[in-house]
């Protein structure tokens, strides 16, 4: 599994005229082709009367890459929209183009152009995001050294996704796959061997 990867963190929208054309972009985080299948389903009824719905994603998973002119002349559209998420570095995400013809011919520059565009603004929208493979390490201590883990975890730029007041505290924080050990080795040698560490699950976060 990669050390990281870069999508978008919500579901967003939004449009781009041209020439009286409304281009709008619908773009949404995925991890698998049917989500993003789905998720086309979902615009095409949205914007039922529209002439075009375009459509590109790029996913993690066997490095699957699709895209879609959807009766666009060849090139002008889904592999415009591909680019721009190669460009942006992005993976795990599908973006939607639904374009509503204003009448004015764009011709082929101005299509590629607006479906670029049109694309960029949806993922701006929709907030690029870095996703790191972190191990969710349960740290367990006494009080006294409650503050000093918390400092600790979070000058690292680590989330605290959960403490546990019992007897002992427990802190669960996620840490990079590539950084546990030595954290752990820290973690010992700021509390004088006083702490028990726990892997848990490992995921992107």
């Amino acid at each position: 599994m990669k050390e990281a990867y870069r999508t978008v963190k919500r579901t967003a929208t939004d449009e781009i005229v041209e020439k009286r054309s409304r281009f709008i972009a619908d773009v949404k985080p995925v991890e698998t082709e049917e989500e993003a299948v789905a998720f086309l389903e979902e615009i095409k009824k949205k914007y039922w009367d529209a002439r075009h719905h375009v459509f590109a994603y790029i996913l993690e998973k066997n490095n699957i890459q699709r895209y879609s002119d959807d009766g666009e002349p060849a090139g002008t559209a889904g592999l415009p929209v591909l680019d721009i998420i190669k460009k942006e570095g992005l993976s795990n995400l599908v973006v939607v183009v639904t374009r509503y013809f204003g009448g004015i011919l764009l011709g082929t520059g101005g299509l590629v152009h607006a479906y670029s565009k049109s694309a960029k603004v949806g993922i701006e929208a929709a907030e690029p995001v870095t996703m790191t493979l972190c191990s969710e390490l349960t740290v367990e201590c006494d009080y006294s050294f409650l503050g000093k883990i918390q400092s600790e975890a979070c000058a690292k730029g680590y989330d605290i996704s959960g403490t546990d007041y019992a007897e002992n505290v427990k802190i669960s924080i996620l840490v990079p796959v590539s950084e546990v050990s030595a954290f752990e080795a820290d973690m010992v040698d700021k509390t004088n061997g006083r702490v028990s560490i726990a892997r848990g699950k490992i995921g992107y976060y």
